[in-house]
């Protein structure tokens, strides 16, 4: 029941189906928010339906975050299909588009986004429609509140919170039949070549490539991931998630900033693999639960994570002591974009974020950290670093990108030696990186994979 929060204090009425308002949770699996929709439907002896909103204009969206979010939906339409239940996609603000089918809706469930626009959507939901509004979290193991009722200093903090309701959260979630079938219901929507052609439509931010064939959006490549990690790669997922010349990672994180898969359903697999050594399944659930769901519990908790403001004040204290510190070299955003700085280790996680949408993670923050070192301003390098992950990663723009720029500066961190530049905030250093990673195969890595997404 933690799960549920009633959103108005409307009542159920006497609609022709029940409506499930899908935009976080973009998929047909170990989804609690479309089994509650086909339970409530079942109750009623109605029909269920599944809405989606598409607009042109989601925050710092661009053709690379749409086409791999697309590619996922026309799956998920497929499967939901499969179950007997219409998924219907309209071009229009999302809480809109909820509202126009929700009209003739005897309920209306949504899923949960933390995000401060998302969490407006689904008030403007529930204020404007008819009848009653469910919300039901399906993508964090344990709901925020129910983990802490504060933003926490750190993931020591929320770590022993989080394990008191494991248990009780990690729950298998079989598919519920749906008694009445309704995809046939006249409501109209984008068919599938609409669908498919909707990438280029949409984008009307920056012009960034979608990255095509290196990395599939939808439920069956995260699936397909899973396996990969599951059979070979997590055997050696402790000892390599910090060697950056490997490809021992999970890639989990764009499936999961789209919600094309289950982070309950990734938890019980891992836990399951029991043929793999637990040091590794450890290192891999500390990461999904605690580090991610610390994250959530960051822009849950606080409204400003995209703010400078949200650092914590020994941070901003001890930046502000040293922001008059000389700065050599200095770069420009538009230099820090090019990746044409003089060190080759920043060059090479620049492009492969270009290249790809992803980087490996360790080099995520040996790469936050140099662009504090080099900016005019420790206010101007928060800024470059969020606007260049949002608008380059497949998974920007999600509570884990914002703590993670936010951890470069201080947040979820400690003081610790004081240093030019950095004041009392955490540097790296690139001789850090030569002595615990083979960083030039590394770097070759990069090139490789630049040459072929150039081809």
């Amino acid at each position: 029941m933690e799960r549920i929060q009633r959103l108005n204090e409307k009542d159920t009425v006497a609609g022709e189906y029940v409506l499930y308002w899908m935009q976080q949770s973009q998929r047909a699996q170990y989804n609690h928010a479309l089994e509650l929709a086909i339970e409530q439907a079942n109750a009623l002896g109605q029909p269920c339906v599944v809405a989606f909103g598409l607009m042109p204009d989601y925050p710092e969206a661009n053709a690379r975050h749409y086409a791999f979010m697309l590619e996922g939906l026309e799956e998920t339409r497929d499967v939901l299909a499969e179950r007997g239940i219409p998924w219907i996609a309209r071009h229009g603000s999302p809480p809109r588009v909820a509202l126009e089918l929700g009209g003739r809706a005897s309920l209306i469930v949504c899923d949960r986004g933390y995000l401060r626009h998302q969490v407006a959507w689904r008030q403007e939901v529930a204020r404007e429609a008819p009848c009653r509004v469910v919300q039901v979290e399906s993508d964090v193991v344990v709901p925020v509140e129910t983990a802490s009722d504060k933003a926490e200093y750190a993931a020591r903090t929320l770590r022993p919170k989080l394990w008191r309701h494991l248990e009780a959260f990690l729950k298998d979630l079989p598919p519920t039949p749906l008694l009445r079938e309704s995809l046939n219901l006249p409501l109209g929507g984008m068919d599938r070549a609409e669908l498919r052609g909707a990438a280029t439509r949409l984008q009307q931010g920056p012009d960034v490539a979608p990255v095509g064939s290196r990395f599939r959006g939808g439920a069956r490549a995260a699936e397909d991931r899973l396996r990969e990690l599951l059979q070979d790669k997590l055997s050696r997922y402790a000892d390599h998630r910090n060697q950056p010349q490997t490809d021992d990672v999970s890639y989990m994180g764009m499936y999961l900033h789209f919600g094309q898969i289950s982070p309950v359903y990734l938890a019980l697999q891992v836990m399951g693999a029991t043929h793999q050594p637990a040091k590794d399944r450890d290192a891999f659930l500390e990461e999904l639960l605690v580090r991610r769901e610390l994250a959530m519990n960051f822009v849950h908790y606080r409204p400003d994570y995209d703010s400078y403001a949200c650092l914590p004040a020994w941070a901003q204290a001890t930046l502000a002591d040293h922001e008059d510190d000389p700065r050599s070299p200095l770069y420009t955003p538009q230099e820090l974009e090019s990746g044409q700085t003089h060190d080759i280790y920043w060059n090479a996680a620049m492009n492969e974020m270009k290249a790809r949408g992803y980087m490996h993670n360790s080099m995520r923050m040996y790469w936050g950290k140099k662009i504090l070192e080099w900016s005019r301003t420790p206010r101007e390098a928060f800024q470059t670093a969020l606007t260049l992950n949002n608008k380059y990663f497949l998974d920007g723009r999600d509570p884990s990108s914002y703590a993670n720029v936010a951890w470069v500066f201080g947040l979820h961190d400690r003081p610790w030696k004081e240093r030019p530049v950095y004041g009392k905030v955490r540097c790296m250093m690139a001789s850090g990186l030569e002595r615990k990673c083979d960083i030039r195969a590394y770097v070759r890595k990069v090139q490789e994979l630049v040459q072929q997404a150039g081809r």
